[in-house]
């Protein structure tokens, strides 16, 4: 029988990857893609050698227009089916709304926004034909709470991921796709160090934080029983909860008083 394949963005590190190694422990195959070639080799290798997964590598920035349908144009070319897709490739933009040029803020949308909704297009009528699809788009916890200081565009993609999750789980579920939101908090990888945040979020306690790992795994069975959206950690769930009960004017305050301490280390 062959095996599903499941298309991952930002596949090189952090969610991304542990996601890899979730589906390939599951048995599928794995198309991967991020702007770093040779970490996406070596999680291949070790991907073959503990579980004998195909990959197929798709060196690629996202950030470009055309970007997409480049990718499905390669995807195509060698003749693959895409069976699963997560919308993992990110990154933070720290920093007020006027300290960054439009052009950089044009930049995070094509990414954060406007890739994951392209790709989600192109491989949806595919997995309705065969009835038959798995999409994860990795949203955040910030979708869940008061917008911050120093984030403005984050957390607004992050709810619009979460949203737009909602509205295709119910437009697909009779057609046999499944679609679900992960939505992370403070984990265990890369994303602060390539986003200079490290040092502000490193005096966090320690059950604020997540393996990724175990990210993946809840964020992957979530999907698999068809959860819209999906918070991993009791913590986090609590943070999303205590975020809906607070009047707004009151979480607003404490999320303005808690991202200004982390700023400032």
């Amino acid at each position: 029988m062959e095996k599903r394949l499941c298309l991952i963005t930002g596949a090189s590190a952090g969610i991304g990857a542990a996601i890899a190694r979730e589906y390939a422990g599951r048995g599928w195959d794995l198309a991967l893609t991020a702007r770093r070639e040779e970490p996406m080799i070596e999680l291949a290798q070790s991907l073959k050698k503990q579980f004998g997964t195909t990959s197929h590598i798709f060196l690629l920035d996202l950030f470009g227009d055309g970007a997409v349908n480049d990718l499905m144009a390669r995807i195509d070319a060698k003749g693959l089916q895409i069976d699963g897709l997560v919308n993992n490739a990110g990154y933070g933009h720290p920093g007020t709304y006027l300290d960054s040029p439009w052009e950089d803020h044009a930049k995070f949308l094509q990414l954060m926004l406007r890739a994951p909704c392209e790709l989600t297009h192109a491989v949806l009528p595919s997995m309705k034909k065969q009835n038959f699809g798995r999409i994860i788009n990795v949203a955040s916890l910030a979708g869940h709470i008061p917008g911050s200081r120093g984030h403005t565009l984050y957390a607004g993609v992050k709810s619009f991921l979460i949203k737009f999750s909602q509205s295709l789980n119910l437009e697909m579920e009779e057609h046999g796709v499944h679609v679900s939101a992960l939505c992370p908090g403070f984990t265990y990888t890369e994303f602060h160090d390539v986003n200079d945040t490290r040092k502000s979020v490193s005096k966090l306690p320690d059950y604020m934080w997540m393996d990724a790992d175990e990210c993946a795994e809840q964020g992957v069975e979530a999907c698999e029983r068809n959860r819209a959206v999906y918070i991993p950690g009791r913590v986090n769930k609590l943070v999303a909860v205590l975020a809906r009960l607070l009047p707004e004017s009151l979480a607003l305050k404490l999320m303005a008083k808690n991202s200004e301490k982390i700023r400032k280390g």
